[in-house]
């Protein structure tokens, strides 16, 4: 009887223990994901440096920097590989590719044929909007994190984007962006290319009832604390407030004002003006919002030690992050939101240190360097202009003088690389056959991957760190004057996003791996031509 008992207790309990696990199976199997963002926000911020957050996180409020680095996924060694302008690294964080796949290596390129500079973008068949210049996405190869956005949601959510320069603002756009606005160097409003068909409300409305022209010669840009009170400044930084101002009678006044911290005021105002008044995040499909910022150093700075403007710029956009965020949680709700921040690495300042302190310079005239090659390969060869420019360290054989003297043109390019590294201030030069095999010194694979052999020079030039570097812009023949630095310092990125648990990651992180990576929180698909997998991030 007792056998008969445990027989029956025993054939129960294994009922209720199977029936246990068909229900934690079936739990398992029907519990929904949880639900993706409805509002996608991408800031670039150029110049944004990692030491600089550290030294100032005792400044910041609550709600801005201090928030991503409290809430978010901090990664703060994110390598470009060389140093790449903000265009080129906006098109390798929205891209997951290296410029020579994505087609973007730098704000500028060299059009050897007409001898001159011109934007990466420049698009003759376009046509501007509140602006003369003609510009879109089509130099950019290859499909964008802005492009896999609207794809996903088939057309019906939204992609805007807001910068002070034409070059990132249509890269964040990317080829399927409904607008892309960025403020002219002419004429101060905000601009845009009848590329793209949206004109939203809130840019029409500024430039109509609030234009930017009519406000700048009453805007100065001032300390926010007095000068003593910020950090690590030398003695006699503490006693000479800075005082900047826009006025009518300055013809680079927008140009100056776009790389001030003004310009990310006048970026807030208008992304919290799209958030609120476009109701973004609030429709069936994911909308995207992508911004630039800038605190690189001012453009029109007294002299080559320019902390005190840049420490102030980090505090005035700790405060028009947090007003974003603010926008953000109040429309759409910070936990139906992703944010992530990427920042450009820092531009080598244009302005040299002070002779009395004795460190080694010199000066590398470009148009020097084109003069003596080009009398050195007449020598050679004979008469005629054998050189046809100078761009951002490359220069450019002609290419038609040298096939008419049926000459081998690899040989043309190795003479004068020999040539050019016997010149003073010169530390490199290789040829872009060699640039293209991944043998140019000792960062030859990231300089292959940051080079695009269609706009490139013949033979690329590294002049030695303290030189400056002397050229007269083709274009507007001003001179322009670079100070050589190396040791680049990296760029941090923030993830804000409800689904991650903050971190702080500080090994080093490949730029391209950003763009797979935020898909993949997003479960959309990767840029087409992303090229490493995602981080594998902690999820809550």
């Amino acid at each position: 009887m007792r056998k008969k008992v445990d027989t029956i207790i025993a054939s129960r309990l294994a009922t209720i223990l199977v029936a246990s696990l068909v229900s934690l199976t079936v739990a398992a199997q029907t519990q929904a994901p949880s639900p993706r963002p409805r509002l996608v926000v991408g800031i670039m911020v150029d110049g944004l440096r990692e030491d600089y957050l550290d030294l100032l996180k005792g400044y910041f409020g609550p709600d801005g920097f201090r928030r991503l680095m409290r809430d978010g996924v901090m990664l703060d060694n994110v390598d470009f590989g060389t140093y790449v302008d903000p265009a080129a690294a906006t098109a390798i964080i929205y891209s997951g590719a290296s410029a020579s796949i994505n087609g973007i290596p730098a704000t500028f390129v060299y059009d050897n044929t007409g001898k001159r500079e011109r934007s990466i973008l420049l698009d003759p068949d376009q046509i501007g909007n509140y602006t003369d210049e003609t510009f879109s996405p089509k130099a950019i190869r290859v499909s964008t994190l802005s492009d896999e956005v609207r794809i996903d949601g088939g057309g019906i959510g939204s992609v805007y984007s807001v910068a002070p320069s034409a070059e990132q603002s249509i890269i964040l756009a990317g080829h399927a962006g409904n607008s892309a606005f960025w403020l002219d160097d002419v004429t101060g409003r905000w601009a845009t290319t009848t590329y793209y068909k949206d004109v939203p409300q809130p840019i029409q409305a500024r430039n109509f009832a609030r234009p930017l022209p009519a406000r700048l010669d009453t805007l100065a840009w001032r300390p926010l604390m007095k000068p003593d009170q910020y950090p690590d400044l030398p003695a006699y930084k503490k006693y000479y407030p800075f005082r900047h101002l826009f006025q009518h009678n300055d013809v680079d006044r927008f140009r100056n004002f776009k790389t001030s911290a003004p310009v990310n005021t006048e970026v807030t105002d208008i992304a919290a003006d799209y958030i609120s008044g476009l109701k973004l995040g609030t429709g069936a499909a994911i909308d995207m919002l992508n911004l630039c910022y800038t605190v690189s150093p001012f453009a029109k700075a007294k002299d080559s030690d320019s902390r005190l403007e840049t420490m102030d710029t980090y505090l005035r956009l700790d405060t028009d992050l947090a007003r974003l965020f603010k926008t953000i949680d109040a429309t759409v709700g910070l936990d139906k939101s992703f944010i992530f921040l990427t920042g450009t690495p820092a531009a080598p300042s244009d302005k040299r240190d002070d002779d009395r302190w004795g460190i080694p310079a010199g000066e590398f005239s470009a148009r020097k360097a084109m003069s003596l090659l080009n009398v050195y390969l007449m020598a050679q060869h004979g008469n005629g202009e054998w050189v046809t420019g100078y761009h951002n360290g490359h220069l450019y054989l002609n290419k038609d003088l040298i096939k008419q003297h049926d000459l081998d043109l690899r040989k043309i390019r190795e003479d004068a690389a020999s040539f050019l590294i016997r010149m003073s201030g010169v530390s490199g030069a290789w040829t872009i056959d060699d640039v293209m095999a991944g043998k140019a010194g000792n960062n030859a694979a990231a300089l292959k991957r940051n080079t695009v052999a269609d706009t490139a020079g013949d033979v690329i030039v590294e002049v030695n760190p303290g030189w400056e570097i002397v050229n007269v812009n083709p274009t507007t023949q001003k001179e322009e004057r670079t100070t050589v630095r190396t040791g680049l310092i990296s760029s941090p990125v923030f993830i804000l996003s409800p689904e991650l648990e903050s971190a702080r990651i500080s090994e080093p992180i490949d730029a391209r791996s950003i763009a797979p990576t935020v898909a993949r929180l997003l479960r959309i698909r990767s840029p087409n031509a992303a090229e490493l997998p995602a981080l594998r991030l902690k999820r809550k």
